[in-house]
C-alpha cells in the first residue's frame, strides 16, 4: 500500500473571485489500482502519476472548483465513477453545469475500498455542507481536504461555509482520532491530529 501526492496549480473561484492555488491530489493504492482524491486543475498529470493502473473512483471531499474541475476528464479516460456528497451538489454544477452529473453519493458512515484497504467516510461540515474527510484507520491516515490544515481549519469567509459548524467537525471528528493520525491535506503540508489538537482554543479565540 502506497500513498502518493501529485500537486497541481490552478484557480479557486467563488463568489465572483479567483485565487492562484496549488492542490494536493491524493493516490492511495498498490500497483494494480488506485484511489484519485481531489482531481484538481491538471488531468494529465494526475493520470500520468496513475499509469497504466485501473482507478477504482475519483473522490471529491467537497464540491469547490478547485477540488473537481479535473475529475471528470480523469474519469472518463479510466472509465471510473465520481464520489460526491450530496449536500456539495450546488457546487459541483457552479462548475459543470446540469449536463455532467457525479456518480456515487458519499454518506457519513460509509466506507470506499481500494487493494485491500478500507476508508472511512466522516462527514465534516463547516468548509462547505458536503466536505467529508476520508480515514484510512488501518495505516493511521486521514485525508482532510479544506477541513483541516496544518495550522487549523479550512477557510470559512465565504457562501456554503460556517466556521462554527467546521470547528464543531473538527472537534468531534477529527480531534478523538489517535494522535499519530497523519493529517494529509488538500493544500500544503501534512501535519497530525495531535500537533493540530493543542491549538484548538486558540482557533476558538480568533474567530477563523
Amino acid at each position: 500500500m502506497r500513498i502518493e501526492r501529485v500537486v497541481t496549480s490552478g484557480t479557486f473561484e467563488l463568489d465572483g473571485g479567483s485565487w492562484e492555488v496549488d492542490n494536493n491530489v491524493w493516490l492511495v493504492g498498490n500497483d494494480e489500482e488506485v484511489l484519485v482524491i481531489d482531481a484538481a486543475h491538471d488531468a494529465e498529470k494526475i493520470l500520468a502519476a496513475v499509469g497504466d493502473r485501473d482507478v477504482v473512483a475519483v473522490v471529491c471531499t467537497h464540491g469547490h472548483n478547485d477540488h473537481v474541475n479535473a475529475a471528470v476528464e480523469v474519469a472518463a479516460e479510466k472509465e471510473c465513477e465520481i464520489a460526491l456528497h450530496p449536500k456539495d451538489d450546488m457546487l459541483w454544477h457552479e462548475e459543470y453545469g446540469d449536463d455532467l452529473r457525479w456518480d456515487i453519493e458519499l454518506v457519513d458512515g460509509g466506507a470506499l475500498h481500494v487493494a485491500d484497504l478500507d476508508i472511512d467516510v466522516i462527514a465534516t461540515p463547516g468548509h462547505s455542507p458536503g466536505a467529508v474527510c476520508l480515514y484510512a484507520r488501518d495505516i493511521d491516515v486521514i485525508f482532510t481536504g479544506d477541513t483541516l490544515f496544518k495550522g487549523g481549519p479550512g477557510a470559512t469567509g465565504r457562501k456554503y461555509s460556517d466556521f462554527d459548524t467546521i470547528l464543531r467537525s473538527i472537534k468531534r471528528r477529527l480531534l478523538t482520532l489517535p494522535e499519530d493520525t497523519r493529517v494529509l491535506t488538500g493544500h500544503g503540508d501534512e501535519t497530525t491530529i495531535g500537533d493540530e489538537a493543542g491549538d484548538y482554543d486558540e482557533w476558538v479565540a480568533r474567530g477563523h
